[in-house]
């Protein structure tokens, strides 16, 4: 099975499944010299992590982060990092009834129509709990990033019908986390939770959205036509598990402006520099940065594991049966979506930066320098 890499230069590669032992993720790429440790990682895990609140899943999984591989005193040294997190608590039992009758919308017969055999317990690959893997590797994105100055933020703007006014960046920032929904526009976020829970009282479950969005991030970044920054944005979004859309600037309402309203004159801002009047456009222009914030959003449609009567065919004996999907289920996705989709931003846009080569070593928290001296008095560096 492939597809289990992401990224050119900053490369991930993720192992594991839902009710497996554990998983895991080795990066390749990452600098030497930036300061790191498991507590960095662990602050996104815990965004993530199932049982949060009522309108999560309850199953209770630690999501534990270890570090077994590219670090060296507290700082990277340039070979492999390697993070396993264990699996503590799952139930494979429930999902007996679902070995040879697919669950409705999941990946049931079509990753055992592909392959011969599955993982049934959980979803086995297919499950989103994979994602722990990409929000672990996106810690240390986010970190290398903020070496240069990036900052990425998003929050849920939209639960079924109720939407959230527009926030700044400085309120994602400050406000997102102030709820279970993790909305930054608290009103909205109170309608989200009432309408999560109406759904959740009715045995079934909510779609939604993530808004997100970049500042920092330097123009010139991407290429055109297959290697363009939104292209790989794409790509990124749509591999997280539920997603059906992905828009970046004006997205979809695009189809509503006249070319004339769209364009962006071009203007000499304060510091004599060429900029676009307006940001219509996401921060991207013919594929390539800007330098004006990245902004964008995400569709997640409602999450398939309901216990609503549903039904299905099993594929051995060709009986028809009415199944309940009876477990620990998320009934909405975007709450615990949030640091994902941060994470697979982080991830797409410091592979662009390694590539333009646009992290400076000089920036990072380690100094090799005196590193070299102290460890190594004959390595290259010191002779």
């Amino acid at each position: 099975m492939n597809g289990n890499r992401f990224g050119r230069l900053f490369q991930v590669t993720t192992y594991g499944e839902s009710h497996g032992p554990a998983m895991g993720v080795t990066i390749s790429g990452c600098p030497a010299g930036l300061e790191l440790a498991e507590d960095d990682i662990q602050v996104e895990l815990d965004r993530r992590k199932p049982g949060q609140s009522m309108i999560t899943t309850s199953r209770d999984e630690p999501d534990a982060v270890t570090i077994n591989s590219g670090l060296q005193d507290g700082y990277t040294t340039g070979t492999p990092l390697g993070m396993v997190i264990q699996n503590k608590d799952a139930r494979s039992g429930k999902y007996e009834p679902f070995i040879t009758a697919p669950r409705p919308s999941h990946g049931d017969f079509t990753y055992s129509a592909k392959f011969g055999t599955r993982n049934w317990g959980g979803g086995g690959r297919s499950s989103a709990r994979e994602t722990v893997n990409w929000v672990a590797a996106g810690a240390v994105a986010k970190k290398l990033l903020a070496t240069e100055g990036v900052d990425i933020q998003a929050h849920v703007n939209q639960i079924g019908d109720v939407r959230a006014e527009n926030v700044s960046f400085e309120q994602m920032r400050e406000h997102t986390e102030d709820n279970e929904v993790r909305c930054a526009d608290p009103t909205a976020a109170e309608a989200m939770i009432d309408r999560i829970e109406q759904y959740q009282g009715e045995g079934d479950s909510i779609g939604g959205s993530i808004h997100f969005e970049a500042r920092g991030v330097p123009r010139g970044l991407g290429a055109p036509r297959f290697d363009a920054v939104e292209a790989r944005l794409g790509q990124a979004m749509l591999s997280i598990p539920a997603t059906t859309a992905f828009e970046f600037g004006l997205g979809r309402t695009a189809r509503e402006y006249t070319g004339s309203e769209r364009n962006e004159d071009w203007t000499i801002d304060d510091a004599d520099d060429l900029v676009p009047v307006g940001n219509d456009h996401g921060g991207l222009q013919g594929g390539i940065t800007t330098g004006q914030p990245i902004f964008g959003e995400v569709t997640l449609h409602a999450p398939t594991s309901i216990p609503k009567e549903q039904r299905t065919v099993d594929w051995e004996t060709g009986e028809e049966k009415t199944i309940q999907v009876i477990g620990r289920h998320d009934p909405v996705l975007p709450p615990r979506g949030v640091p994902v989709v941060e994470a697979m931003v982080a991830l797409t846009l410091v592979d662009f930066m390694l590539l333009a080569g646009r992290i400076n070593p000089d920036r990072l928290d380690g100094d090799l320098g005196e590193y070299r001296t102290e460890y190594h008095p004959r390595s290259p560096g010191n002779q």
